[in-house]
């Protein structure tokens, strides 16, 4: 008898090992708010799944050192690899890595540019970024009255969100009904806070006059806000949007700052990547494109989002 509880533990021990999966994880750098919901929707998610382990790296904004991780995975033998990339220009080196090893790779929330010729194994996750913009953009159009002057930030030029957000503004602008917003300047301040409200303060010190912000993100437009109200500008005056809907973003709207944001589901995401990676572990087959959908945010549904991001 014992030896027949002994044998099926091993057999059950055996069993879980033989399903045990290691998935590495090269993030595009952990010092942001929503790609830190986004890790942390990957790892909450894989806490509760028996015997998927998750190996999460910061690239620190790092082609190089991205590359040097991916690598690194591969000459581990993990199981899967899922990456967020720090220049979506830079993806299809990484693409052939994973290939060559028969690994396969998922990218998530940044487009990589090789998306359309993704080899075998290999997929993308995300929200569709032609969603984005437009949705901030006609928004804010909603709110001017299809008439007055906007600045707008965008994120790292290398970046594919940042240039589809920025192209879905000016198509808007473009539109019946909201050609009479005319774009006054428009300069990157790489997603970051900081530099949004640099960049902001630079703008106001040059007598810039605008009725809108359309930032590409909501770090950047929180830095705008910064550089508005210490300006001593009346936030009730200018319309300032973002995309993400991060909880400092909707605190900011909650308090009056903030007027648009769009909802990015980064948990979401993750959990899609991490279902997609195992999938594709496993041999099933899935979609090149995953999209999980973006919503937008305003003052009348903001209480909505609280808990989301």
């Amino acid at each position: 008898m014992k030896k027949f509880i002994l044998g099926s533990a091993m057999a059950l021990l055996l069993s879980t090992t033989a399903h045990a999966q290691t998935v590495g994880v090269s993030m595009a750098l952990f010092d942001d708010n929503f790609l830190t919901v986004l890790r942390n929707g990957m790892q909450d998610y894989a806490k509760g799944m028996n015997g998927v382990t998750l190996q999460v790296e910061d690239a620190q904004n790092d082609i190089a050192k991205q590359q040097s991780q991916i690598q690194n995975f591969i000459a581990s033998k993990v199981d899967a690899i899922i990456v967020n990339p720090v220049d979506t220009d830079a993806t299809a080196a990484m693409s052939k890595l994973a290939a060559d090893a028969k690994i396969p790779l998922i990218y998530v929330n940044r487009e990589p540019a090789n998306v359309d010729s993704l080899p075998d194994k290999q997929a993308f996750v995300a929200s569709n970024e032609q969603e984005s913009g437009t949705l901030e953009a006609k928004e804010v159009c909603r709110i001017l009255g299809g008439k007055g002057k906007a600045v707008v930030m965008m994120g790292e030029l290398s970046n594919q969100a940042a240039r589809m957000r920025t192209k879905d503004v000016h198509d808007v602008l473009a539109t019946d009904g909201c050609k009479g917003i005319k774009i006054v300047q428009e300069q990157t301040a790489n997603w970051q806070r900081t530099q949004g409200a640099d960049l902001m303060t630079n703008w106001l010190s040059s007598g810039l006059e605008f009725d809108a912000v359309i930032s590409n993100n909501d770090e950047m437009a929180i830095g705008a806000i910064q550089a508005l109200k210490a300006a001593g500008k009346p936030m009730d005056k200018i319309v300032v949007a973002g995309v993400d809907a991060t909880q400092d973003a909707l605190a900011a709207m909650q308090a009056g700052d903030l007027k648009v944001t769009v909802f990015q589901d980064a948990a979401g995401q993750g959990k899609g990547a991490v279902d997609a990676a195992l999938k594709l572990a496993k041999g099933d087959k899935i979609d090149k494109k995953v999209y999980i959908p973006f919503q937008l945010v305003t003052p009348t549904n903001v209480k909505d989002f609280v808990k989301k991001n």
